[in-house]
């Protein structure tokens, strides 16, 4: 059932390889509010492949699909049936800059097409009711001047009808960085974002980079409505355990114990091992859970050693809970 409580004011960055359906019901055990994100996946396979791409548990809710794509018909079919499917909302990334991305004519390069933007957006938001938002950099190679950036944000709006905007506040080198350190290496510049948001009073905007704890988010929230965390996050998942109560003002949150926390998962894991699924694939994102508690070390290499094994079940994550000194 959903959640009926949505806001974009804390979220959880798509992360390729990280976000999946799996990692998303565990950061659900620990926030009931923040916004959950997809992987960011191709119409392509979510239309072609065997695998079910648009698969979730209805416990992830709110919880967004994002879209890489600059085809307008295929975004356009892929929202309607993501809609179908009980997607709280649609994003598009205009932010990656891997070569693959580029190849396939959308991520970050799109920021140099902002018309284009502009029809996927108006596609996707004529056939679905649900938001429809737009993932993106300050900038691309040398077209970093805020002009270039409010430019972009000016007709992705007016044109496309979008409302609601994250920005990765680093610009992206389409060529001679890796993706890694597209994340790591241009600076950031927050105070680009803030000033976005002061001259589109009536937008929706994120941001995203860099941030590292809800200390900092706070920070940011007093200029942006909304904030958005990606490998901090899913390096210390315990971080998501405070956002209701610190960003949400939820005076009902209980202070949530870490080994309840990872046995509330078992239920959902003994499911899965019955239709098939690896241990390992679940417990790669809750490895992270004890950080800097006594014995998490020997938590995770545990899991990482014994997780993966053909007859792993419950009994591999008790006796690595066995493991932590709390």
């Amino acid at each position: 059932m959903k959640n009926t409580f949505y806001s974009q004011r804390f979220s959880i960055a798509p992360m390729l390889k990280r976000t999946d359906r799996h990692c998303r019901y565990f950061f659900r055990k620990l926030s009931k509010n923040t916004l959950l994100y997809t992987e960011m996946i191709s119409p392509n396979a979510i239309m072609h492949a065997k695998n079910d791409y648009l698969a979730y548990n209805d416990e992830e809710h709110p919880v967004a699909l994002q879209l890489g794509s600059s085809n307008t018909a295929l975004l356009a079919y892929c929202a309607k049936l993501a809609e179908l499917r009980g997607y709280d909302q649609i994003n598009l990334n205009v932010g990656c800059p891997s070569q693959r991305v580029q190849k396939g004519h959308f991520g970050a390069s799109l920021m140099g097409e902002p018309m284009l933007v502009a029809d996927c957006v108006k596609a996707m938001r004529d056939v679905v009711s649900i938001p429809v938002t737009v993932k993106t950099r300050i900038g691309i190679d040398d077209s970093d001047s805020y002009k270039f950036l409010y430019d972009f944000v000016s007709i992705v709006a007016e044109k496309g009808g979008c409302d609601n905007f994250i920005v990765h506040a680093r610009k992206a080198w389409l060529s001679g960085f890796s993706t890694k350190e597209n994340r790591e290496i241009p600076p950031l510049d927050y105070s680009r974002v803030y000033k976005l948001k002061r001259d589109f009073l009536k937008l929706t905007i994120s941001i995203n980079g860099g941030i590292r704890n809800l200390d900092e988010a706070k920070v940011h929230l007093q200029y942006l409505d909304g904030v958005m965390i990606g490998r901090a996050a899913y390096q210390n998942p315990y971080i998501l355990a405070e956002v209701d109560r610190v960003l949400f003002n939820c005076s009902n949150t209980v202070q949530l114990d870490l080994i309840t926390i990872v046995r509330s998962m078992y239920p959902y894991i003994e499911a899965e091992l019955t239709k098939g699924t690896c241990l390992g694939h679940i417990t790669r994102h809750m490895t992270g859970l004890f950080q800097k508690i006594p014995g998490s070390r020997k938590w995770k290499h545990y899991l990482n050693e014994n997780a993966y094994k053909p007859d792993a079940d419950i009994e591999v994550l008790e006796k690595a809970l066995s493991l932590i000194s709390i």
